[in-house]
């Protein structure tokens, strides 16, 4: 009896380092999906305008996207375990004054600063996965606990801002985050390997300033798209700086010496792809789950509840498929699953088309086939990544997808958003459409250039 109680113990004990890792992960994940239902309660509350409440949702957004390159290094240069530390601090500060703010305009600062907080956190964690599964079967199936966490959050989100609006009030989809945030600090102080820290990874200030200059005008460009129109002065113009902020960041990056972004890890197809589909997923998936939502609650007058609850079949197999991939990883290499989930995840979108008044359980199956296939395809693409990247690069490579994902999902609100504005139900056929095309041409990418099992880089 105690030798089993002993063994179970040890067992527990083993992977102490990958709940705090997760429990993190999952406050970043969760609040870019579980504001959006406690936007009306806030508004009431602070006032403000439509454009304040937008900017409590894309302040978020875009400073953790503009920061996840530079988040990334900062993690290679001073340890991983240090920076995903502080970006948890960060983070748990940063949602106690959310909870707390008087107005609007400190809510929003505040928001930044959860991005910041985010920006550090995110890269650290899957370069500590690294460092704590040093055998690769190992690391397949933490990465796969890691995108369940993700995608279990994601879907999550509505529903859990849904009851906690509606049990106390909107100030609880903050302050959810501080115990959270204290537990994820402790066992992270106790738990997590020092490997690794303070490594000779590039120290680039002008790249750095670059890269966010970049990701920020992208993410900020996307945005404007969905809300004022592909044409408009303020969509076009951040998305041309963008465009030659990019142009200076690759210079830049090419002549330097100790470059921030080693031009040389896109040499890897494996890893060039990998991001690429990083992507390509969050721009199809995110865009259906933002057009979706819509969809059932103005075209067939669902609650927010009931809308996160219509969408239950679809994060359960989110859950159950990042299990899955971990462990179809783990034995066949990213390649498989990669393949697998995006042609199911496409054909679930194209199962989507029969939305509009039909019965909601014909969209049972194909929500499902979505969820399941962007889950499988996730720590897949993740692990190809790592694999990619030489160990004292981990950091900055899971910058890069990180940076692809966010810069797919902002895209892909914006993008299908903009397709729903005339017409709800033929816009969402037009966003389904899009949605399926971009797990395709992740699929394309994936069979031309995703190893059975990616060969490392060398620095």
């Amino acid at each position: 009896m105690s030798e089993t109680f002993q063994a179970n113990t040890e067992h527990m004990r083993k992977h102490l380092p990958l709940i705090a890792i997760c429990l993190g992960y999952f406050m970043v994940i969760v609040d870019a999906t579980i504001v959006n239902v406690a936007l009306p309660a806030l508004g009431r509350d602070l006032g403000g305008g439509v454009s304040s409440l937008q900017w409590v949702v894309d302040a978020y957004t875009v400073v953790f996207a503009g920061l996840l390159l530079p988040g990334g290094s900062l993690g290679d240069r001073l340890g991983s375990r240090r920076v995903f530390s502080v970006g948890l601090a960060v983070f748990t500060l940063a949602s106690a004054v959310c909870g707390a703010a008087p107005n609007v305009a400190v809510l929003i600062a505040a928001r930044a600063l959860q991005g910041v907080g985010a920006a550090l956190l995110v890269p650290s964690s899957l370069a500590l996965l690294r460092g704590v599964y040093a055998e690769r079967r190992a690391r397949a199936r933490a990465v796969g606990i890691w995108g369940a966490v993700a995608g279990t959050g994601a879907a999550s989100g509505p529903i859990l801002g849904g009851a906690l609006v509606g049990a106390i009030s909107w100030r609880a989809v903050f302050i959810v985050n501080v115990p959270v945030g204290i537990a994820a600090l402790v066992l992270a102080a106790k738990h997590l390997p020092a490997s690794g820290e303070s490594t000779d990874a590039g120290f680039d200030p002008p790249g750095q300033a670059l890269g966010i200059l970049s990701l920020t005008l992208i993410t900020l460009g996307a945005i404007e798209g969905g809300s004022a129109g592909w044409t408009a002065v303020q969509t076009l113009v951040p998305l041309a700086a963008a465009a030659v902020a990019l142009v200076l960041f690759v210079i830049r990056e090419r002549l330097a010496r100790d470059p921030m972004l080693p031009l040389s890890l896109f040499a890897n197809r494996t890893f060039s792809a990998a991001s690429f589909v990083g992507l390509a997923i969050n721009l199809g998936f995110y865009g259906q789950l933002f057009t979706i939502s819509l969809l059932f609650q103005h075209a067939r007058g669902y609650s927010a509840l009931q809308t996160g609850l219509a969408l239950l079949p679809e994060g359960v197999f989110v859950a159950i498929a990042s299990t899955v991939s971990g462990r179809m990883t783990a034995r066949l290499g990213p390649r498989v699953p990669m393949l697998t989930g995006l042609l199911l995840g496409a054909a679930g979108f194209l199962g989507l088309l029969t939305a509009g008044r039909t019965s909601y359980l014909v969209l049972v199956v194909p929500l499902m086939a979505a969820g399941f296939g962007m889950a499988l395809t996730m720590p897949a693409a993740t692990a190809a990544v790592i694999e990619a990247a030489p160990a004292d690069r981990a950091g900055i490579a899971s910058g890069v997808l990180n940076a692809a994902r966010q810069a797919g999902g902002a895209l892909g609100v914006a993008l299908l958003g903009s397709l729903i504005a005339g017409n709800l139900v033929s816009g969402f056929h037009a966003a389904m459409c899009v949605s399926a095309g971009a797990f395709l041409a992740g699929a394309l990418a994936t069979g031309l250039a995703v190893e059975r099992v990616p060969e490392t880089l060398t620095a």
